[in-house]
């Protein structure tokens, strides 16, 4: 395979021509790093890449875009209103930019992914954005905890679900027709982590990260994580707005054989995100010229949980050494490790980095399970390096 590049971390045909979209008109628009991919313009999707997310802390300029509608214009903070009501509230109450800046601040560095990171890896391919490994992001968030304002308005013993919905419009133009209707279960709206937002790192949260109000419920599928947030509801039942139902975001609730059809009914939602890693350095396709020693670094998350240990190879998986891992900043945040590798004798190599959380969950070597929608790959990132 010497000669074929990786690209995202895959292995990828010589005459593999990715779709291009207007990647300058995103760059510039919503100040992103170049080397962000722009996966599709209507709506907008791009991911980073690896090399693109060695910050400790996601900076904006390389954080992910997942939408599924259009992005509101003509935004006013001033007027800006969330309102939570709902089956399960107690009362129904509206709460302004400013009343919601009343209450108890909190900051948390929360780690968003999408469910379909890592979709383009499946076999047969799965319907939807081609996401390959850059669909992550662990930035700081600021705001109020949900579960002060689900106090504040009461919340009765039968909720269940907490729906959201967003500003942002239908594909259609429709105003009637929501693109996106997700929430979390009562369970996890109350978490201390869970945010209404308004900051990311420091500052105005940007428009095409939800700007100015988001929910942020880290450890999840960032398809939970509500942008341009103006209604909650509290339901005495399993939130039924657009994209919860049918197959969106769930997975088989037992294993089914690679492109086996499964019904609705055999589908469980996708809750906590799995075990996985990244190598931020060095950027696949290293050349180390006659230097047989390279530093490597990454980040390592496990939805809910803690990462215990890290481990990498650079013989295809037959051999792991330890790597020198952090604690995260708090919980929900990503984890960073290090690891010196030196390399036997000159030519080409593969690095590939393998995560194990505190339940013993292990990356696998190769793609997951097969499922419909592609979600959940969490197969092991590897980057490709030369040396002599």
């Amino acid at each position: 395979m010497i000669g074929i590049p990786i690209v995202f971390g895959r292995w990828m045909p010589k005459d593999y021509v990715p779709v291009v979209f207007d990647q300058d008109n995103f760059h510039r628009k919503f100040n992103k790093d170049q080397d962000m991919v722009v996966l599709n313009d209507k709506p907008w999707n791009a991911e980073a890449q690896a090399h693109i997310l060695d910050d400790k802390v996601t900076p904006a300029s390389s954080m992910f875009v997942r939408n599924n509608g259009l992005v509101p214009n003509q935004i006013d903070p001033t007027k800006w209103t969330l309102t939570i009501d709902g089956e399960s509230a107690v009362s129904t109450k509206s709460y302004s930019l400013e009343d919601l800046k009343r209450f108890p601040k909190y900051t948390y560095q929360l780690t968003l992914e999408c469910g379909g990171n890592g979709r383009n890896e499946f076999d047969p391919p799965a319907k939807g954005n081609q996401w390959s490994i850059g669909a992550v992001s662990s930035a700081n968030w600021t705001g109020v905890r949900l579960r002060d304002l689900l106090e504040d308005i009461g919340v009765k013993d039968d909720a269940v679900y907490v729906g959201y919905y967003g500003k942002d419009m239908h594909l259609s133009g429709s105003p009637n027709k929501n693109p996106i209707s997700r929430g979390v279960p009562i369970t996890k709206a109350m978490m201390e982590e869970t945010l209404i937002a308004y900051e990311m790192n420091g500052e105005d949260i940007p428009i095409i990260h939800g700007y100015p109000l988001r929910l942020v419920a880290g450890g999840w599928p960032a398809s939970a994580s509500g942008k341009w947030l103006h209604r909650l509801s509290i339901r005495n039942k399993v939130h039924d707005g657009e994209k919860m139902e049918g197959q969106s975001y769930r997975i088989p609730c037992d294993p089914v054989a690679p492109g086996e059809k499964v019904e609705d009914d055999n589908m469980c939602i996708i809750e906590s995100m799995p075990v996985k890693s990244l190598i931020t350095y060095p950027k696949s396709g290293a050349l180390l010229g006659s230097k047989k020693s390279l530093d490597i670094r990454g980040h390592v998350w496990a939805g809910e949980l803690d990462v215990k240990e890290v481990h990498y190879s650079i013989d295809f998986g037959m051999s792991w050494q330890k790597c020198r891992l952090e604690p995260p900043a708090n919980r929900l945040a990503w984890q960073h490790w290090y690891a010196s590798v030196s390399f036997p004798e000159k030519g080409y190599y593969e690095v590939w980095a393998r995560a194990t959380d505190i339940k013993g969950n292990m990356q696998p070597m190769i793609v997951p399970g097969w499922n419909p929608k592609g979600y959940l790959n969490n197969a092991c990132h590897r980057i490709a390096v030369k040396v002599g």
